[in-house]
């Protein structure tokens, strides 16, 4: 009945992020860190983990000479976090 969370996501940090970039679909290094409110440190760990698990893409750029981080969501990053949407549904008893 109950299936097992996706360990990526299930993690305060890293299920923030996703569920931001499923809203604005790119967003800057700084954007995240302000919404998560979370440390620059913590905030580059997590995003370290989301892009080696596929889930999101990482592009930095430069700006007026300053470099720019911008994250934005996978099709696999997508689908883990409707799935992992879903698995909650069905903790919490309200179906899919």
């Amino acid at each position: 009945m109950y299936d097992n969370l996706d360990s990526v996501l299930n993690q305060q940090v890293r299920l923030a992020v996703v569920s931001i970039l499923i809203k604005v679909q790119k967003a800057d290094f700084n954007f995240l860190k302000e919404q998560t409110q979370t440390t620059q440190g913590n905030l580059s760990h997590q995003l370290k983990k989301l892009k080696e698990a596929g889930y999101i893409q990482i592009d930095k750029t430069f700006e007026n000479n300053y470099p720019k981080t911008f994250c934005s969501l996978t099709k696999k990053g997508k689908k883990a976090f409707e799935q992992y949407v879903g698995h909650m549904k069905k903790y919490l008893n309200l179906g899919e």
